[in-house]
């Protein structure tokens, strides 16, 4: 384990951490770095006190936005383009971060604390195929802190 976590998993060279274990490190102070776009994050949110927005697509132009004293759990719906994140951030020299497998479907599943925003229902058949409903505006890019 590195110097900022001392639980999860590594996998393909990954630090990966439960639900549950990121959860009681955010209780902690590590902060959530959920990378779902804008769209996909306005309807379930993380409850959690510190999480940052930062959508995957804007990463490579952000990155150096993002604390480094400070353990980040990248999380996305599933957990696939946050653990992207993760390898972009290491080979880019950051040890903080680790990725949540699961996302934010699991943390769900396993009963943590999200928020909901009706106004911000996403429409789709599969997780692959979700859209914003009619009447969502895209946000300016940027890092946005926990609403």
């Amino acid at each position: 384990m590195n110097k900022w976590f001392n639980t999860g998993f590594i996998s393909h060279g990954v630090l990966n951490l439960t639900p549950g274990e990121s959860f009681e490190l955010c209780e902690k102070g590590a902060i959530i770095v959920d990378v779902r776009e804008d769209y996909l994050n306005a309807f379930k949110m993380f409850k959690v006190e510190k999480v940052l927005y930062l959508p995957c697509s804007h990463l490579e132009e952000l990155y150096k936005e993002l604390p480094t004293d400070t353990p980040l759990i990248f999380t996305d719906a599933v957990g696939l383009r946050s653990h992207e994140g993760v390898l972009f951030m290491n080979a880019h020299g950051y040890e903080n971060v680790a990725n949540m497998v699961g996302g934010i479907v699991d943390w769900e599943r396993d009963g943590l604390p999200i928020t909901t925003d009706i106004n911000n229902r996403l429409s789709g058949s599969c997780m692959c195929q979700l859209k914003a409903r009619d009447g969502h505006r895209q946000q300016a890019p940027g890092l946005r802190k926990t609403k």
